[in-house]
């Protein structure tokens, strides 16, 4: 898990005319964080502002997105996750970020990126001159926040040509499970295919597409 550390300030003035304000004016992105105990110990929201170029280049950053992050809020500090994060629909820039608070023991979702690793080995390619597809770019995860990973990683060094490699092939971190797998067997989906190159067999062919 990555140590990732962001900084924001309080804010008091709130509503749409605020924010358009902040953004315009002061290169400021209104945010809020929530969350945390529960009952007679739950914490209220608290209105925030980011530097915008602070969070652009944090944005660069793949493990922004599924790691919890340091954040500092004046002169206290929050262990957060960044839940959502709405888009100018045109231009693109961040217009408002969502982060819930948690603690080590949070139980947390969240859809984490697929990398794969061996690609250079991969006798599918290597040896059989297949070709790599990735079916599956997300998958989506539940864990303690102390066990977040960044990514999930798929190994290829083993993965032959018409192989199809599912859900239940790949190793998961420790305290990591997958949503999909805990609905049943029927949610085993694909998440990388080793397609067989032109000129393949028929069967190969028609095995690569009944997966």
């Amino acid at each position: 898990m990555s140590e990732l550390t962001l900084n924001a300030e309080l804010r008091e003035v709130v509503g749409k005319g605020a924010s358009r304000r902040l953004r315009r004016l002061e290169d400021l992105v209104p945010g809020i964080i929530y969350g945390g105990k529960v009952g007679a110990n739950a914490r209220k929201p608290a209105n925030i502002t980011l530097q915008a170029k602070e969070l652009r280049k944090a944005l660069e950053n793949e493990a922004f997105y599924s790691s919890v992050i340091t954040l500092n809020v004046g002169d206290q500090t929050e262990q957060v996750v960044l839940k959502d994060m709405q888009r100018h629909p045109a231009k693109g820039h961040v217009m408002h970020a969502d982060f819930l608070r948690v603690s080590k023991s949070t139980v947390l979702k969240a859809q984490l990126p697929v990398h794969m690793i061996n690609e250079d080995v991969c006798p599918a390619v290597k040896t059989g001159g297949g070709t790599i597809y990735l079916s599956m770019p997300l998958i989506e995860i539940s864990c303690a926040a102390s066990d977040l990973p960044e990514f999930i990683e798929v190994d290829l060094s083993e993965a032959q040509a018409g192989d199809v490699i599912h859900l239940s092939d790949i190793k998961f971190p420790k305290g990591v499970e997958s949503i999909e797998l805990l609905k049943g067997e029927e949610h085993d989906s694909a998440v990388v295919s080793l397609l067989a190159p032109k000129g393949a067999s028929e069967e190969d062919t028609e095995e690569a597409g009944e997966e």
